[in-house]
């Protein structure tokens, strides 16, 4: 890679602008397929996708360089990705639910109004109640105006100071992130050799556009049989979509039924069979290990939930008291708390050298060629000498988050924690993402829940769990849409490049953008439709969950809850085994990050296609070695790009029919 050029920084901020009106429009007023959905969104790869082929044909017929490099069409692919995400689900989708759920539902029979409104910041919410009832009922006749007339109805003088202060916590949010991303880069890019399996296609496209290859990879017979299978796939059902006389091939087999609801097998009686091509060339792709682990814990979990039930050592939901994580209603499940715990600790352990050096690269100036102990990679290019500032922006950023947590309500040693829970989350859910080629994870437990279950929710205090729940809702609950899976994709894609600061710049330029826009675009919406005509009863939903969590603690204070301590305790047990084995033994066949997810939703959608990209690989490099697998490898390729095709195709056609025919099952 020789450099991103500003070319490449004002596409990914076009396009990103785009889908930052494109995104919420589709989702929450046709109610079509998601586009920027999950941690690999759908409307960004597809216009990554079809830029490497006009630039393959552009220098093709040219003759001359193609107008973008592959490394280009990666940044453009990574700034939309954040404009996708940030504009709908990763935060505008549920923020504006969240911080007018008091005044519009109070009078709805919850009782927040006494329970929980004295003890919430006002410079949290709007403060006119008739700003909030345009929001849910939309401006007057606003069905027959135009953007422009809708914008100048917008009451801005009531939500400028409220955006204005939430943006504040927002943006420094952001901004650890960037720290963290930029502080742990280098250690999974260049030590660790981290293998991204989703960014695998693109960077296929990518190596071959800047070779001049473009024709020998699009004439690949592996990669068209796989591209093929797909395509075919999705017009078969698609089709049957909207023509019902066709036959539907079945991608989704309930295998439940045949599993009793008691017994040994009774985890198992909702086992959901779910066939996705992209997904299954994610796990070949992936590391056997880490796929086999992935489909192998949610296996597992799902015996251990029946032999509890055996040996009568089944707790009911009620033993966890009252939580707020969106995936934790078995008490078993609690072992994810302290199983992200110590893989954050592992992940500081691994990092512990280029940590040092960072360490005394900021503390005194003369940096890496005079420091005692520090790894050398002879691979490693000059630009990733240790930068000093992420580590000095990581500590500042999170004292600026726990003095802000502070100001709005939350006792001193909370709010200092709190925003570490947060952050350790978000480490270790990148990282399960990133290596696990996971396109969509959802929290077992929620970053809270594991400190009110040690010390109770005293150690937050009323106005405390008040706040704590609004926060958490905000950017730390729903992580599904997060952005710093993305951030550590980008870091991926600017591995060689001689101008990686541009880089940085424009995903801290992108994220500030598109926190304004996605605000923007989400309020012109809400006071054009109304937000109970938009649709968004999944946000409304779980807002409403979370404010009722928070009622409940506050009216009924608990104490630190042992089985929660138990679980989690065996949890960080568990973790701490497998990580034992995983670097001390070669063979052994489990990682840790499969543990890490296997209680989530998530695998109960992609546990089979995992499986079936496991078997693939195994039984490639089994029979055939590295010499099939690199042939292979197009196969799966070619499954992938004909999946984000297709959905890019009916999400297109699904906004002009109406007709919603999703590609993806999230």
């Amino acid at each position: 890679m020789n450099g991103i050029r500003i070319r490449s920084i004002v596409l990914g901020l076009t396009f990103g602008i785009v889908m930052s009106a494109v995104t919420p429009y589709n989702s929450a007023v046709l109610g079509n397929t998601p586009v920027g959905s999950g941690s690999f969104p759908l409307a960004p790869f597809f216009i990554a996708a079809w830029l490497y082929v006009i630039c393959a044909v552009q220098s093709s017929v040219g003759g001359g360089r193609p107008w973008l490099r592959g490394s280009e069409i990666l940044v453009i692919w990574a700034m939309t990705a954040l404009f996708a995400t940030i504009s709908y689900g990763g935060l505008a989708e549920s923020f504006f639910v969240n911080i007018t759920a008091p005044e519009r539902f109070a009078s709805e029979g919850y009782r927040w109004a006494e329970a929980l409104q004295p003890f919430l910041p006002d410079a949290w919410y709007p403060s006119d109640p008739d700003t909030v009832k345009l929001l849910y009922d939309g401006l007057p006749d606003a069905r027959e105006m135009n953007y422009g007339e809708i914008a100048a109805g917008i009451p801005w003088i009531s939500w400028l100071p409220v955006l204005g202060v939430w943006s504040v916590f927002i943006l420094a949010s952001y901004f650890v992130m960037i720290c963290l991303m930029r502080l742990f880069g280098r250690q999974w890019v260049v030590n660790e050799r981290v293998t991204f399996p989703m960014l695998r296609t693109p960077q296929i496209m990518g190596k071959a556009l800047d070779d001049g290859q473009s024709g020998q990879l699009w004439t690949n017979r592996f990669l068209l049989w796989g591209l093929a299978l797909a395509l075919c796939l999705h017009a078969v059902n698609g089709l049957s979509k909207y023509y019902p006389v066709i036959p539907e091939i079945p991608t989704l087999i309930l295998a439940g039924k045949y599993f009793p609801k008691f017994g040994l097998f009774s985890g198992f009686h909702k086992l959901k069979l779910a066939i996705v091509p992209a997904f299954i060339g994610f796990a070949f792709l992936t590391t056997r290990q880490i796929s086999f682990s992935l489909w192998g814990f949610h296996i597992l979990a799902g015996l251990l939930f029946g032999l509890l039930y055996v040996l009568g050592w089944q707790l009911p939901e009620a033993a966890l008291g009252t939580t707020f994580g969106p995936d934790l209603a078995r008490p078993e499940a609690a072992q994810t708390i302290g199983a992200y715990v110590i893989f954050f600790i592992f992940l500081v352990w691994l990092a512990r050298h280029h940590l040092k050096e960072v360490w005394i690269c900021s503390v005194r100036p003369v940096c890496a060629p005079f420091i005692s102990g520090a790894p050398e990679s002879a691979e490693a290019p000059k630009e990733w000498t240790p930068p000093i500032w992420p580590l000095w922006g990581t500590v500042l950023g999170l004292l600026f988050l726990a003095v802000w947590c502070w100001y709005f309500g939350l006792p001193p040693l909370a709010a200092l924690l709190l925003p570490g829970a947060f952050f350790i989350v978000m480490l270790v859910t990148a990282r399960a993402v990133c290596q696990g080629g996971i396109p969509f994870l959802t929290l077992t437990a929620a970053p809270s829940d594991g400190l009110t279950g040690l010390f109770g929710s005293g150690f937050f205090g009323s106005a405390g769990i008040a706040a704590t729940a609004v926060m958490q809702k905000v950017l730390f609950l729903d992580v599904k849409d997060s952005v710093m899976p993305t951030l550590f994709h980008s870091c991926k894609v600017s591995e060689r490049s001689i101008k990686r600061r541009m880089v940085i710049g424009a995903l801290g330029l992108s994220l500030v953008l598109a926190v304004a826009a996605g605000f923007a675009v989400m309020l012109m919406l809400c006071h054009k439709y109304g937000i109970r005509e938009l649709n968004l009863d999944w946000a409304t939903q779980t807002v409403i969950a979370n404010y009722e969590s928070a009622q409940r603690l506050v009216d009924v204070p608990t104490g630190p809850n042992k089985w929660m301590i138990i679980y989690s305790s065996a949890g960080a047990v568990v973790m701490g085994l497998l990580i034992f084995c995983y670097y001390r033994f070669p063979w052994w066949p489990l990682h840790p990050i499969g543990y890490l997810v296997c209680y989530s939703d998530t695998l109960k959608i992609l546990w089979f296609s995992m499986f079936l990209g496991w078997l693939c690989n195994h039984l490639c490099l089994h029979y055939g070695g590295t010499k099939l697998y690199n042939k292979l490898r197009f196969l799966f390729v070619g499954l992938i790009l004909g999946d984000f095709l297709s959905g890019g195709f009916f999400a297109a056609l699904g906004a002009w029919t109406r007709t919603v025919y999703n590609v993806f099952p999230f």
